[in-house]
């Protein structure tokens, strides 16, 4: 019998990448919505300390193992931001979030020549076995890139259509899903937990 784990999230597509990596260690991913688990505030500092505290919460009120990442986009240019406020960088949240977070980003970034726009967007994810866990499990992953002028590409959500890979030539919303799953920065932290867990 599978050992349920709870996935600190309501996201079906988050659902299905980890129930995929986890269920070959024994693991059957269950959402936090699934559950009633509500998310804690994020007060943390870093995309660890953001997503240990997520994976604290739901084990806590879930009495179950838990699992919670935190991604985002970094800028160098703009200090590391937006960040910790990826998802929420220019102050709203619903339907409208995403493409206000990118003008924002092409905003902030107007006076920033080619050359200067580096970025990476980063998964930070944390695995505990109960809510006192004194080891968590954390994996990261990162995909180095960088800002463009203006979107392309239709395909992906957040910032894709903005964030140019060099590995691929071309945005993430350029790419098809299969492609930009491979090399994500939550695919890379996936595979570091894969290995974490396998060692």
């Amino acid at each position: 019998m599978k050992q349920k784990i709870v996935l600190a999230t309501g996201n079906k597509g988050k659902v299905r990448e980890m129930s995929d990596v986890l269920a070959d260690f024994g693991f059957e991913v269950v959402a936090q919505t699934d559950l009633d688990i509500e998310s804690p505030e994020e007060t943390g500092l870093t995309f660890v300390e953001n997503a240990l505290l997520k994976a604290r919460y739901a084990a806590k009120v879930s009495g179950l193992p838990a699992i919670a990442d935190d991604s985002g986009l970094v800028v160098e240019a703009l200090n590391g931001a937006p960040g910790l406020y990826s998802a929420r960088y220019a102050g709203i949240d619903g339907e409208t979030a995403d493409a206000e977070n990118r003008r924002k980003l092409l905003r902030d970034l107007a006076d920033v020549p080619v050359g200067k726009r580096q970025a990476k967007f980063v998964s930070c994810i944390v695995m505990l076995r109960h809510e006192t866990d004194p080891s968590p499990i954390i994996a990261e992953g990162e995909c180095i890139g960088e800002i463009i002028f203006a979107e392309k590409g239709e395909n992906g959500f957040g910032y894709d259509s903005l964030f140019f890979t060099p590995e691929k030539g071309c945005t993430f919303a350029e790419l098809e899903t299969v492609e930009k799953k491979k090399i994500s920065h939550r695919a890379r932290a996936l595979a570091v937990l894969k290995s974490k867990l396998g060692a």
